[in-house]
């Protein structure tokens, strides 16, 4: 399609900053850079007709990680770098809530909870799925460590946080509520860790609401367009997208997530598919709040008495590396059986599954962000790690500092 001169002068007119990505990280940035240079001339490209990786394909959780998940991460990058991430992840939530009126993106905290099966394999030796437990698990938590890597957690993270204090004292962030399994109605769970500080939110509403607020501002964003190449110059950077007119900005962004690669292919980042369904709405569902299971690969939330359930990567790691969204039977099954055998009442009824779908996370070899400038007026920043509701808006802020913009 050939431009007009008039769309030469505008749309396509010289930019001091283009972003490509319209998900959290790209609208955070322009948010951030927009709130401090109300004159800069920002243009966001968007591939997809409505953002097409994670952003409003998720579940809806505002989170910084559960037990078990922070005490993997400790082993894999060390305590450092974990209070380093959980840090941007927190200070994020907090800016989303700074921003944004809890009814504008639908946010409720009503805290989260990591639920245990216990120390059990979850085959046997022949490979059979023993009884009690997931057949997606391998070796499960200890959970004879939960009090003291509860203990442990509060200790390194609440004055990291600065979270809210009582007496004198940091109010604690997990604690042990073991005690609500029967209440909540659970099956084959042993113990349970809450974490108060959790909520949840409408992640496309979140979306909608930043785009809203850039573009009051001046920023222009271009849906169906795709960036095919790019080439750093002295002035500035080329880009070449699929209509049949270059952009020309003084500086480029990339935050396309998982799908990095298609632009820089030597960063350390892969694409993972999170898989999700709904169900139709189940009566007397007894819970509320953010539900983690496995080290985060499983969560759930009542959705207006519908259950909302996700993830199972890891019961198909190699196949789920893909940014195919389209949804598989292999995951959607193992879901349905978590369903079933953990989460509703046993007795209960299979639901019907109204809606599935998928969405593509970027993921590496560990779980910080990249920010960093891969060539002259080049930069990026990506591989949220399944966390980019609450972490773009601390990785955009370090983006712009980077680009000292």
């Amino acid at each position: 399609m050939a431009i007009s001169v008039w769309e030469q002068s505008t749309y396509f007119a010289p930019k001091d900053l283009v972003i490509v990505g319209c998900g959290f990280v790209g609208l955070w940035t322009a948010y951030e850079a927009i709130q401090k240079n109300p004159k800069l001339n920002i243009t966001i490209l968007e591939r997809g007709t409505i953002p097409s990786g994670a952003s409003t394909r998720n579940a809806g959780f505002s989170c910084f990680g559960s037990v078990s998940e922070l005490m993997y991460d400790v082993q894999l990058m060390g305590e450092a770098a974990m209070l380093e991430t959980v840090k941007m992840r927190y200070d994020g939530l907090q800016r989303i809530q700074k921003v944004f009126k809890a009814k504008e993106i639908d946010y409720n905290q009503w805290g989260g909870y990591e639920l245990f099966e216990g120390k059990k394999k979850a085959k046997d030796s022949k490979g059979k799925l023993n009884k009690g437990s997931n057949s997606a698990m391998s070796d499960l938590y200890d959970i004879s460590k939960l009090e003291n890597d509860i203990a442990y957690l509060n200790k390194i993270l609440a004055p990291a946080l600065k979270t809210p204090k009582k007496n004198g004292k940091y109010l604690p962030i997990y604690t042990n509520a073991s005690k609500d399994i029967k209440k909540l109605g659970f099956q084959g769970i042993e113990a349970l860790a809450f974490n108060q500080m959790e909520g949840q939110l409408n992640s496309a509403k979140l979306v909608l609401a930043l785009q809203k607020a850039v573009q009051e501002k001046g920023v222009q964003i271009l849906f169906s367009t795709e960036v095919k190449k790019f080439k750093s110059h002295k002035k500035g950077v080329t880009i070449t997208t699929n209509l049949d007119a270059p952009l020309e900005a003084k500086q480029f962004l990339i935050c396309t997530n998982g799908f990095a690669k298609q632009l820089i292919p030597n960063l350390d980042v892969v694409p993972a598919r999170g898989q999700v369904f709904v169900t139709e709405p189940i009566k007397n569902l007894k819970f509320k709040g953010c539900f983690h299971f496995d080290e985060g690969y499983y969560y759930f939330r009542n959705l207006g008495n519908r259950l909302l359930l996700g993830g199972a990567r890891n019961a198909d790691f190699k196949n789920e590396k893909t940014y195919s969204l389209e949804t598989s039977a292999t995951i959607q099954k193992v879901l349905e059986d978590f369903m079933m055998q953990r989460i509703l009442p046993k007795g209960s009824k299979k639901p019907k599954i109204e809606l599935r779908w998928s969405g593509t996370m970027g993921i590496g070899s560990i779980k910080k962000p990249i920010i960093e400038q891969v060539q002259p007026n080049v930069y990026c920043a990506v591989r949220m790690s399944g966390m980019g509701v609450a972490i773009a808006p601390i990785v955009a802020k370090k983006a712009l500092k980077l680009m000292k913009g």
